[in-house]
């Protein structure tokens, strides 16, 4: 199956999701956050999938404010994409997840937080481990001093 008929295939499969839960919608967090939040579910499950099943190929993720701790964002952002994608090739899938919809998708810790259900807090704590996993992988590959 192609990319493209993958993707409208999973479109498809999202939006009888959301119209099957659409009744369960509380609003209590913004509908888009809703949205997101079903199709990032769905994507994880999607991905989990294939890595149990390596005949599948997983597409590679090419892209991916600032929190007060050791490492800088602008650092992270810097790094070039054939070494990106090597990174998150190793990096385990939740650390991946939180750092995507952190820089490629710009959501806030706020949106963070209500998409997984963890306090404002443990997102931050789980960005920064995250961002230790991302530079502790960087340098094991890469010259330190080249991130």
């Amino acid at each position: 199956m192609n990319e493209e008929a993958l993707a409208q295939d999973c479109t498809q499969e999202i939006m009888m999701k959301l119209l099957l839960n659409l009744s369960k919608f509380n609003f209590q967090s913004k509908f888009s956050t809703w949205v997101y939040s079903i199709t990032y579910n769905y994507c994880i499950d999607k991905i989990r999938k294939r890595k149990k099943d390596p005949s599948m190929a997983v597409s590679d993720f090419s892209y991916y404010d600032r929190e007060d701790d050791e490492i800088e964002d602008r650092r992270l952002k810097e790094v070039r994409l054939d070494r990106l994608k090597t990174i998150l090739e190793e990096i385990p899938i939740a650390d991946k997840s939180i750092l995507m919809m952190k820089y490629m998708d710009s959501l806030s810790i706020k949106e963070i937080s209500e998409m997984i259900d963890k306090s404002e807090s443990a997102v931050k704590m789980k960005i920064k481990r995250a961002k230790e996993k991302f530079v502790m992988i960087h340098n094991d590959h890469y010259d330190a001093l080249e991130l």
